[in-house]
């Protein structure tokens, strides 16, 4: 008789059943699953283990004395990059899909963890392990709301696949870095995108309609470096609504409470990381954060025109000034908001600065939100590279 493994006898939750996390839970879809069993020490928001999974998985965590790795974590490069040849109907040109499609294609994983569309909804997540180039394509663009992508790792092991790329973002990749050994793979690579205030559908629903000209028509959208967001419609039009015209007073409380309590923006835990924050407007940044990380970037780069990343401007008197109009629920009116933007875009920070506004803004935010609702969790939620890096700024009680 074939004895079980410890999580083969755990019992999953049904979807959509209250988690141990409660409502920190980020639904991530490990709970989803039998490997429920590991969940105290898997999930970020019951046990905050980044610097000993960054040890696990780089053989060392960053260095908090060296500028770029205390915000952006461990790496052995950084670059801003674009496809040549972009794929059509990407969110940017096509960088992930691309390193996916190769990695399959080349025989160096036997599937891709990623997340498709409902049939039903354009931004309702589906997680699917792909097997081919088509049904890699059919994941392209991002879904900004929670995605169980972990869900599917009962099936991989009952698959037999041995070789395995997982594309997620840090909440869903922390947990699978914690169950990483259970999974009974020779390989795992683990290409991860940057993330920040996710929503359920509902609360995707609602920033739309506050948000957006035409709600309904909005294939995608992102917070790009020009302090604006831009929101592609059906159409191809493309929709641009300035960070200071959001109407922060009805939106303060559209974020799932993971993504305010969350410090892995960067995607810490990946062995490569692709996403836009810290390269020039029209721009990927391109994080390599180990020698598996270089592997999967290798296969790419004739594909690619690349440049060294860049920085210019100073973010911290805006970031400082942006934590109590946020705290107020501070809403300008629109021409004010797009006299700031056009101003800011052209004195204000650029390329890393400007990936480090943005983490300083955000990490600032959901300090401030752990401390007020969640106190006996701070000392040991917050990591310590947060706390260096919020402990610039001066926050309100």
């Amino acid at each position: 008789m074939t004895s079980l493994t410890p999580h083969q006898k755990a019992k999953a939750l049904k979807p959509g059943s209250r988690r141990p996390a409660k409502e920190l839970c980020s639904e991530c879809g490990l709970c989803d699953t039998y490997y429920i069993h590991y969940v105290k020490e898997a999930c970020a928001f019951i046990t905050q283990q980044i610097d000993t999974l960054e040890k696990q998985t780089h053989t060392r965590s960053r260095d908090l004395d060296n500028p770029d790795e205390l915000y952006f974590g461990v790496h052995q490069d950084m670059i801003a990059a674009r496809k040549q040849q972009p794929i059509a109907g990407a969110q940017w040109t096509g960088i992930v899909s691309s390193i996916a499609i190769e990695m399959l294609n080349r025989g160096l994983v036997e599937g891709v963890v990623c997340v498709q569309n409902s049939k039903e909804d354009r931004f309702q997540p589906m997680p699917v392990i792909a097997r081919t180039a088509e049904e890699i394509l059919a994941a392209r663009v991002n879904k900004p709301t929670l995605s169980p992508n972990l869900s599917v790792l009962e099936q991989i092991e009952k698959s037999g696949m041995k070789r395995l790329l997982v594309i997620g973002v840090g909440c869903q990749i922390q947990a699978l870095r914690a169950v990483e050994k259970q999974l009974g793979l020779e390989k795992l690579y683990v290409l991860g995108t940057p993330c920040v205030d996710n929503v359920t559908r509902a609360g995707l629903q609602k920033f739309l309609e506050t948000t957006s000209r035409s709600p309904d028509t909005v294939v995608h959208y992102e917070f790009m470096q020009d302090f604006r967001i831009h929101f592609k419609h059906e159409d191809g039009s493309i929709e641009k609504v300035p960070f200071f015209g959001l109407k922060t007073n009805q939106l303060k409380n559209v974020f799932a409470p993971s993504c305010m309590s969350c410090f892995d923006y960067v995607n810490s835990l990946a062995d490569l990381v692709v996403g836009y924050m810290g390269a020039p407007f029209g721009w990927q940044w391109i994080v390599v954060r180990n020698d598996t990380g270089k592997e999967m970037l290798d296969l790419v780069k004739d594909q690619l025109d690349t440049q060294p990343v860049m920085s210019q401007g100073n973010r911290q008197e805006a970031v400082q000034q942006g934590i109590p109009a946020y705290d107020k629920g501070v809403t300008l009116p629109m021409w004010v908001a797009k006299i700031m933007g056009v101003v800011i875009d052209k004195i204000g920070p650029k390329g890393l600065e400007y990936a480090r506004f943005s983490i300083d803004s955000h990490f600032t935010r959901n300090y401030l939100y752990v401390k007020r609702n969640y106190s006996e969790k701070l000392a040991d939620h917050v990591p310590e590279f947060a706390k260096r890096i919020v402990g610039q700024y001066k926050l309100p009680d």
